[in-house]
C-alpha cells in the first residue's frame, strides 16, 4: 500500500455510531487521524468499512486443526478465516493428554510471539464429563489448579482463556489462579447450579463459553447457569450464531439480558470452516460434516461448527436484524476487550491496526485489509 491511502465515501462503523460518507485513512499499518492532500483514495460508495473481525473461540479451518496440525496447517486455517474477515483470531484446542496439550501450547506460543494468532484457549480438559459435548470422555479430569498452570505455563505467557466446569474440585480455585495470570476464566462445558455459577463469578469467572450449549437449560425452578451468567455485569457470553447452535429466540434473550456490551460473536469452528463437507477428526473423535453441519459420527453430538464470523455478521443483521453497531460490537469490539489487546484491535480508531472488513449493501465480504495491507482486494463491482 501506500504510505498515505484514504478509504471513502463508505458507511464507517466507529465506536460513536455510523457515519455516512465516512473516511478512513491508513498509514502503513496503523489507522491515522490525518492525511496528506494528495494522498490516494479508493471511492467504497455504497459500502460499509467496518473493524475486522476477532474471533476468541475457534479449532481451525480450511481443513487444518490447531489442535492437531503443523505449522503449516495451522496458517492455512488462519488464513482462510482472514479470507472471511477474521483478522484476529484466538487458536482453541480440544481436550487432549496433559502433555500432547503442553507440547502443542508451545509451538502455537512461537506462532502467538509472531503476531499470527492472538494467543491459546484451552476448551477442556477441565470440563464435565456429563456436558463434554465432542471431547473424549476418557481424556476428562478434574480442573486441579496444577494441572491448571501446567497448561498456563506451558503456553510461555501466550494463554488467553481455559475453559473450566467450575463446579468440579479445584475448579474455583483454578478459577482464582487464572484470574492471579491474566487468563480469562471461561464458564463451559457445565452442570453447574445457579449457586455454584455464582459463586465462580464471584471467584474471577469473566466469561460465559457458547452460551446455552453444554450447559443445563434454564430452569423456572433450578435456572441453572444460563441465569447467573446472563444476569451479571461481570460475564461476556460467547454465541455461535449460526443458526443450527442457537434458535433465533435464544440469541434474542441473550441480547436483552447481557446487552450487546456483553456479547461475543464467536465461530466455534473446526476444520471443515472454509473447507466442505467429509469425514474429519475432532482431537480423536471422528466427525462427519454434512450440509455443513458437523457431528460426531459416534452419538451425533455437534461438533464445533463450520461457521466463519463473515456469515454469522451478515445472520445477526439480516435474519435476526440487529443493529449494525451491535453486531460489530459483538463481533470486534467485545472479544478485542475480553482479550485485553482492544488498545490495538477492535474498533476503527487512530493509532489501532489497520485491520478492517469492506462489506457491500447485502453484508457480503468484498475487502479485508490487515494491519495495513490487503487480504482481500476490495471488489466493488
Amino acid at each position: 500500500m501506500a504510505v498515505s491511502t484514504v478509504l471513502a465515501g463508505a458507511r464507517v462503523v466507529l465506536p460513536t455510531g455510523i457515519v455516512e460518507n465516512g473516511r478512513v485513512i491508513v498509514d502503513g499499518g496503523r489507522i491515522a487521524g490525518a492525511a496528506p492532500a494528495d494522498a490516494p483514495a479508493l471511492d467504497l460508495a455504497g459500502h460499509w468499512v467496518v473493524p475486522g473481525f476477532v474471533d476468541m473461540h475457534n479449532h481451525g479451518g480450511g481443513g487444518a486443526s490447531f489442535t492437531s496440525g503443523t505449522v503449516d496447517e495451522i496458517l492455512t486455517g488462519v488464513h482462510t478465516h482472514r479470507l472471511h474477515g477474521t483478522t484476529t483470531v484466538v487458536a482453541s484446542f480440544v481436550t487432549g493428554e496433559m502433555d500432547f496439550l503442553s507440547t502443542r501450547a508451545g509451538l502455537l506460543s512461537e506462532l502467538a510471539e509472531q503476531g499470527e494468532i492472538a494467543g491459546i484457549h484451552f476448551e477442556g480438559p477441565f470440563i464435565a464429563p456429563c456436558r463434554k459435548g465432542a471431547h473424549d470422555e476418557t481424556l476428562l479430569r478434574d480442573p486441579d489448579p496444577a494441572d491448571v498452570r501446567k497448561l498456563v505455563d506451558a503456553a510461555r505467557g501466550q494463554a488467553r482463556m481455559v475453559t473450566l466446569a467450575t463446579e468440579l474440585p479445584g475448579g474455583i480455585d483454578s478459577v482464582r489462579l487464572l484470574a492471579e495470570h491474566g487468563v480469562v476464566a471461561a464458564i463451559g462445558h457445565t452442570d453447574a447450579t445457579y449457586e455454584q455459577t455464582v459463586e465462580a463469578i464471584d471467584a474471577g469467572a469473566t466469561v460465559a463459553t457458547h452460551l446455552y450449549n453444554a450447559m443445563p437449560a434454564l430452569g423456572h425452578r433450578a435456572p441453572g447457569p444460563i441465569a447467573a451468567l446472563l444476569e451479571d455485569e461481570r460475564i461476556t457470553v460467547e454465541l455461535i450464531n449460526d443458526g443450527t447452535h442457537l434458535h433465533p429466540a435464544a440469541l434474542e434473550l441473550a441480547f436483552h439480558h447481557a446487552g450487546p456490551r456483553r456479547v461475543a460473536f464467536i465461530t466455534d469452528a473446526m476444520d471443515a470452516a472454509g473447507f466442505g463437507d467429509g469425514r474429519y477428526m475432532l482431537g480423536p473423535l471422528a466427525v462427519d460434516v454434512k450440509d455443513s453441519v458437523a457431528r460426531l459420527v459416534e452419538g451425533g453430538s455437534i461438533a464445533g461448527s463450520t461457521l466463519t464470523l463473515d456469515r454469522a455478521f451478515k445472520r445477526a443483521a439480516t435474519v435476526d436484524g440487529l443493529p449494525v453497531e451491535s453486531v460489530v460490537q459483538a463481533i470486534s469490539a467485545n472479544p478485542a476487550r475480553v482479550l485485553g489487546i482492544d488498545d490495538r484491535v477492535g474498533s476503527l480508531e487512530p493509532g489501532k491496526d489497520a485491520d478492517l472488513v469492506v462489506l457491500d449493501a447485502a453484508f457480503d465480504v468484498k475487502g479485508v485489509m490487515r494491519k495495513g495491507a490487503w487480504v482481500v482486494e476490495p471488489d466493488l463491482a
